[in-house]
């Protein structure tokens, strides 16, 4: 099934010009860019993008990981999308994935793992509203 999904290239990432081979590896990987842009966010943006954490104890330290510079955000595209990109970026703790995935290739450490992925239909249609707020999901 064509599904779509969330990706993000984070602050760290973007601060060692990793973005055009970040790009290059998804691409490689069957998907489609549907919708792409390059973001500061505002506290608030990144307060509501890491919502589902504001009771976790790393909550303060994420988002103000994701103010520390621009992010990319790209509205992917593909079958099993969502599934797809979770083999392709591997585990959150970047010593943990598998070698050629993006956080094995080029993260640092659990919150410095340079990219994000939406884990969930649910999680896409949220982030996607704080990121893309006018983009009608299809």
């Amino acid at each position: 099934m064509i599904e779509q999904t969330l990706f993000i290239i984070k602050p760290d990432a973007y601060k060692e010009k990793l973005v055009g081979k970040i790009v290059t590896k998804i691409e490689e990987s069957g998907f489609k860019i549907i919708k792409m842009t390059l973001k500061k966010l505002t506290r608030k943006e990144a307060e509501n993008l890491y919502y589902v954490h504001r009771d976790r104890d790393f909550f303060e330290p994420l988002v103000l990981f994701i103010l520390e510079a621009p992010i990319i955000a790209l509205i992917l595209e593909r079958e099993n999308a969502i599934e797809h990109l979770r083999g392709v970026i591997g585990k959150t703790n970047p010593k943990e994935s598998e070698p050629g995935t993006i956080r094995a290739l080029y993260g640092t450490n659990k919150s410095r793992n340079a990219v994000h992925a939406s884990d969930s239909k649910e999680s896409f249609i949220r982030e996607v509203s704080v990121l893309f707020p006018s983009y009608s999901i299809t």
